[in-house]
């Protein structure tokens, strides 16, 4: 049996490289410099971890592991490589859509991990899973003067702490393991490409 820690770290990575690579596409969009689409992609990548691990009290992970840093570098160097900033905009645009919903799931699992490790309640543990996934791109997207894809993005946040309920009742059964994990991953992923594609929101209010 795959542990929990194992499964976070697994989680962790798939995100931190799906954030990488749609902080990178989102710079690139933006016509950033050099200095910019570095910093964009770490944000995006790194800073809704390390807001969970100080919520959780605990030394953010990429400030003592070398990987993170690693992961996002490489992912940096390889798509500037085989120039990933020049395709056409409907392809930097499915990358995009595709490399961000899946960051969104795997911090979303990461968070809600973090939270159950730690002992919070099923509002706890929502609560970090949303602000794993979601973090990151928020000081993102304040930095480059836009309005959060949590506050406007089909069912963002919302499919974020659904992900984070559904840990929080499968751990009260003991059903915690690769495969309830990956089937989670799965819905979670094609529910946001669903919400995405079908312009599937919240109501809203009429003002």
């Amino acid at each position: 049996m795959i542990s929990n820690t194992i499964l976070l770290d697994l989680a962790d990575f798939i995100g931190i490289i799906s954030f990488a690579l749609s902080g990178f596409y989102v710079a690139t969009k933006d016509r950033l410099d050099l200095l910019g689409i570095f910093i964009a992609s770490f944000l995006t990548a790194l800073g809704g971890g390390v807001i969970r691990d100080i919520i959780a009290e605990q030394i953010p992970f990429s400030f003592f592991e070398k990987s993170p840093a690693i992961i996002v570098i490489s992912v940096l160097f390889l798509s500037i490589l085989f120039g990933l900033h020049k395709k056409s905009k409907i392809i930097n645009s499915k990358i995009l859509i595709l490399s961000d919903s899946i960051g969104l799931i795997s911090f979303s699992i990461s968070g809600a991990l973090v939270g159950l490790h730690v002992g919070f309640s099923m509002f706890g543990v929502a609560l970090l899973a949303i602000i794993t996934a979601t973090g990151g791109g928020v000081m993102r997207d304040i930095l480059l003067n836009k309005i959060p894809l949590l506050l406007t993005s089909e069912l963002y946040g919302t499919i974020s702490l659904l992900i984070g309920i559904i840990l929080y009742e499968l751990n009260l059964y003991e059903q915690i393991n690769i495969y309830t994990i990956s089937a989670l991953f799965a819905f979670g992923l094609i529910f946001r490409l669903l919400a995405y594609y079908r312009k599937w929101h919240l109501p809203l209010l009429n003002t």
